[in-house]
């Protein structure tokens, strides 16, 4: 797996780049990925706009900042990602306010089908779901991994599941109706409880 990672690591792009990169596809009327359709395109436009409004308006909650302050070691994110994943446009850009606040965190962002050998190291109920962050140490050791969801929505995705069998466009629309009432202070919560 070191050598997964290793891989990854060099083929990982900023925070910003991604942003451009996300952009620069949707200008060409692409999303992320090797599979295009009219509807991962819609939903790359949607995220895209999601994404910058959150860029702009997500603020780190006092535990946040204080807990940050306790990072002294070199720590590396490296997260799992495609411009077309809802739940990625939501978190992404609370996880990349928190590294930016500690010089010793570095966000480092690859695409989840360009690197399916360090995807399948980090499945979720074996499952490739996207955003997956995956905390490094300086020798690159997996620290920690958070993802695809914080708690709480996981819990409502575990809820509808189990009453409804599947997820359907309904829940779909309300989760994203609670991403925006939370405003990432879930994702922090989650974030601060590893690091």
């Amino acid at each position: 797996m070191k050598e997964i990672i290793k891989n990854s690591l060099q083929k990982a792009i900023s925070y910003p780049e991604y942003r451009t990169l996300v952009k620069d596809l949707l200008d060409q009327g692409k999303s992320t990925g090797p599979n295009q359709s009219e509807d991962l395109l819609n939903y790359s436009l949607l995220n895209d706009k999601r994404m910058k409004r959150l860029d702009k308006t997500v603020k780190l909650t006092d535990e946040t900042l204080a807990k940050l302050k306790d990072v002294k070691e070199p720590q590396t994110w490296l997260v799992l990602t495609e411009g077309w994943c809802g739940d990625a446009a939501q978190n992404l850009p609370v996880i990349h306010k928190i590294a930016e606040e500690n010089p010793n965190i570095k966000l480092k962002l690859v695409l989840r089908d360009e690197n399916i050998e360090l995807m399948d190291e980090f499945l979720t109920n074996g499952g490739r779901a996207i955003p997956k962050l995956i905390a490094l140490d300086k020798e690159n050791e997996v620290i920690s991994t958070w993802g695809p969801r914080p708690t709480t929505a996981t819990q409502m995705v575990a809820d509808y599941k189990n009453e409804h069998g599947s997820l359907d466009a309904e829940f779909k629309k309300d989760l994203q109706v609670w991403y925006n009432k939370n405003k990432g202070v879930n994702v922090q919560e989650d974030i601060i409880s590893f690091i």
